[in-house]
């Protein structure tokens, strides 16, 4: 496909991208990342093994070679603490891509987003390519952008909620003023039809974890992400029909003799 997602200059086939918390097993992780087809995966650097070898890691079933690994700074509530752990997961070798989370509520895990752009500026002057978990706010994410982020990761709920898309109208209009970097939906998405809403509204990627990884059966719904979010994409690009409040014939009357 001559549709690739394109981040910080580098392309990637597939806009899914998936977690790697919350499974059963490091097994049914590396099984629902197969299926997906996802290319990029990202990995909680403070719940990860990073440096004891003797132990069994995560790591260990994702093979680097496949997928590109893309550290994020989940369970910091600083940009303090997610500049460090940045810093820890290139230093260890991983990237110096960071999915940047700098959390403000403990109950929502609504981003703290004064806190997230000082965090992107000092990441972003250290080499970093930086892309921002953030509030479906326009301004904040133009914020982000003026220091640097490479992509700007809205949310469509709450952090595992699988609610789906809560507010389409922010989704459109972000969709519509950022142009310059992709805009990735992250966060809330349940089912199949979410990731799709959020591909057929413009979303350049989405991202997912719990919407996967708390399925009935994970393999599975991993493959129908995977097709959710190719048909969502088509979808838009395609351009859908208008909406009308009346019927119209799919099979036109004009010219048909009565």
């Amino acid at each position: 496909m001559s549709d690739v997602l394109t981040i910080a200059r580098r392309e990637f086939r597939s806009r899914l991208i998936v977690g790697t918390g919350k499974y059963r097993s490091f097994q049914e992780t590396a099984r629902a990342l197969e299926s997906s087809g996802a290319e990029i995966v990202t990995v909680a650097v403070r719940r990860v093994n990073l440096t004891d070898r003797g132990k069994e890691s995560l790591l260990d079933y994702i093979d680097r070679d496949r997928y590109f690994i893309l550290p994020n700074t989940a369970g910091c509530y600083t940009a303090d603490e997610a500049v460090r752990a940045a810093r820890l997961a290139r230093e260890v070798g991983l990237s110096n891509w960071i999915k940047l989370e700098v959390i403000g509520d403990e109950k929502t895990l609504f981003p703290d987003n004064f806190e997230l752009v000082r965090a992107t500026e000092i990441l972003v002057s250290e080499g970093f390519v930086v892309m921002p978990y953030t509030n479906d706010d326009l301004i904040a994410a133009r914020r982000l952008i003026d220091v640097g982020a490479a992509a700007v990761m809205p949310l469509g709920a709450p952090i595992g909620s699988g609610l789906g898309i809560q507010n389409i109208a922010n989704l459109r209009i972000l969709r519509e003023r950022i142009t310059e970097v992709p805009l990735i939906l992250d966060a809330g998405v349940g089912t199949a039809s979410d990731a799709a809403i959020a591909m057929e509204l413009g979303a350049d990627a989405v991202l997912m974890n719990t919407g996967i990884a708390a399925a009935q059966d994970p393999i599975l719904m991993a493959e129908a992400m995977k097709h959710a979010v190719l048909a969502g994409r088509q979808a838009y690009l395609a351009g859908r029909m208008p909406k009308k409040l009346y019927a119209t014939a799919s099979s036109p009357i004009e010219g048909v003799v009565r």
